[in-house]
């Protein structure tokens, strides 16, 4: 088992997400990779398999209180064209995201992680 982050070293709830990930890790002898998606933009297809993961809609992946959200008028996009924003513009990715064995989960708040990564 791997476990991935996609994370934000600017944002506190993500790096708190991090230490938390890195912490059940290191018990369990566990892998993380980090990815920090505003360096490494994920593309549409890579969206569309982690909001398969999360089993969320393409809106739950989007921070809507960021200006880009209200230049873009994403308000009313469909699941295509919010999927094309995060590819475009990765800073519309919620964070921190945590995928263990093809499960995803939005960590805001970081406490979510606990259940998440023990059940995992």
């Amino acid at each position: 088992m791997s476990i991935t982050i996609y994370h934000n070293r600017r944002c506190s709830k993500s790096r708190e997400a991090l230490e938390r990930v890195t912490h059940f890790a290191s018990l369990h002898h566990q892998e993380v990779n980090v990815v920090d998606y505003l360096d490494t933009p994920l593309n549409f297809t890579q969206l569309q398999a982690l909001q398969r993961q999360l089993g969320a809609s393409a809106r739950d992946l989007v921070r809507t209180n960021e200006e880009e959200y209200m230049t873009l008028r994403l308000d009313q996009a469909d699941e295509h064209a919010l999927l094309q924003a995060l590819a475009a513009t990765p800073k519309l990715l919620q964070r921190p995201i945590v995928v263990v064995n093809e499960k995803a989960i939005i960590a805001r708040p970081p406490e979510l992680l606990d259940t998440f990564l023990s059940a995992s």
